[in-house]
């Protein structure tokens, strides 16, 4: 019995994330807001009712995106604040982080940047309360920075937000640049890096 029930939900995952995956597919040309259940359990090629085994509606299917897009980098990013270094050795290895990010991720990057904005109110804000994590994560990790000496709480969590932000708009930029030619891409990446420095060199003189 055991093993059928095994079987079985393996079976539901399995079909759970082909329609995870479908709709991300379909989400390369259109906004969730006019995506419809029918497209993707067609694309899938399961009954539109087996579409409410796993989801509630679009909406649910989209905040398990924004999951799926955003939930693995928690630790990714904690690493990349906290490592050792000076300002240039962490810039270089954010910068690396979301390139490699982008590259193998591209819907999913391109999913976020349009529905952080987009209309359909669950995804919003289970992106915000994401982002939010993000900036808090980071927020601590800063804390730990000698550099960080005499800042307030709030003040650091400005700083994180600011960070957040500019990660988020340096994958737009990488994502823009990925069919781009290799100066192209270099470019990008030097623009990338004098604003991640321009924000740091602000960090050093805010107490002044």
């Amino acid at each position: 019995m055991s093993h059928t029930l095994g079987i079985r939900q393996a079976q539901k995952q399995k079909t759970r994330q082909a329609l995870l995956d479908a709709a991300l597919g379909l989400l390369e040309e259109q906004s969730l807001s006019s995506l419809g259940l029918r497209e993707v359990t067609r694309a899938v090629g399961v009954a539109p009712t087996a579409f409410y085994r796993h989801f509630r509606s679009t909406a649910d299917l989209g905040v398990a995106l924004v999951e799926e897009a955003l939930g693995s980098l928690h630790p990714m990013i904690r690493t990349t604040v906290s490592a050792a270094g000076d300002g240039d050795e962490r810039i270089t290895r954010t910068l690396e982080l979301i390139a490699r990010h982008v590259d193998a991720y591209p819907a999913h990057v391109r999913f976020i940047a349009r529905e952080r904005h987009g209309g359909v109110q669950p995804v919003r804000e289970a992106i915000r309360s994401q982002l939010t994590r993000f900036a808090e994560e980071v927020r601590d990790e800063l804390a730990k920075d000698p550099v960080s000496a005499g800042w307030s709480d709030d003040d650091l969590l400005m700083l994180a937000n600011l960070y957040v932000d500019q990660m988020l708009i340096t994958a737009s930029l990488f994502l823009e640049a990925l069919e781009a030619s290799p100066e192209e891409r270099e470019r990008v990446t030097r623009v990338a890096a004098r604003q991640l420095r321009l924000i740091g060199v602000g960090r050093l003189h805010w107490l002044d």
